[in-house]
């Protein structure tokens, strides 16, 4: 899970020097890149918490 929480904060950070690029840069696909970045790491997360609760539904049943 340590691993898995390193990998997500990564490319969280990813994201958002993609972004600041952005808005140093004005150049659209540093916006772009990062947007992907999030989204995937967002998606990421929300299926990493899934895998928490089924497991926490399977000691229930």
């Amino acid at each position: 899970m340590m691993i898995f929480r390193l990998l997500f904060g990564l490319l969280l950070l990813a994201g958002l020097l993609c972004l600041a690029t952005y808005v140093a840069t004005r150049d659209p696909v540093w916006r772009r890149r990062g947007l992907v970045i999030v989204k995937w790491t967002v998606l990421a997360g929300i299926g990493a918490l899934a895998v928490l609760v089924l497991e926490r539904l399977a000691l229930l049943l």
